[in-house]
């Protein structure tokens, strides 16, 4: 299981499909609760954001009850407790787990229009786990 995680804009997405070989393997992220399947539009509710990361981690685990080779997941996880349920899911399902962090070298905006101020919250709450 591979975790792509990032603040928004840092190309998350791009990475998870270009790693999923053409679809080959499935790219989950919380944006697939707020992105309408037929209109492939977005529309974010705060307010249901926490059934946006119980969504992302059930489809998670839907997936490695396959028994998946790979399994790509792009979110931010810019605190701990969003990467603990994966860690969990890894360890029970006998998934070597990896966690990625893309960063925006490329100076591109998020798709999602979020703005700068917020980003700037979530940065200052990133934390990366280096040893």
């Amino acid at each position: 299981m591979i975790l792509l995680r990032g603040l928004p804009g840092s190309g998350k997405s791009t990475l998870a499909n270009v790693l999923c070989e053409n679809g080959k393997y499935p790219v989950l992220s919380i944006d697939d609760f707020f992105t309408d399947t037929e209109t492939a539009e977005y529309k974010f509710e705060f307010d249901k954001n926490h059934l946006a990361y119980k969504q992302c981690e059930e489809d998670t685990r839907n997936q490695l009850k396959k028994n998946c080779e790979k399994v790509f997941v792009a979110n931010t996880f810019t605190m701990d407790w969003e990467v603990e349920p994966y860690i969990k899911m890894a360890d029970k399902y006998n998934y070597k787990l990896f966690v990625l962090t893309v960063e925006n070298y490329h100076d591109h905006e998020n798709i999602h229009l979020i703005p700068q101020e917020q980003i700037e919250k979530m940065a200052a709450k990133f934390k990366v786990k280096l040893y």
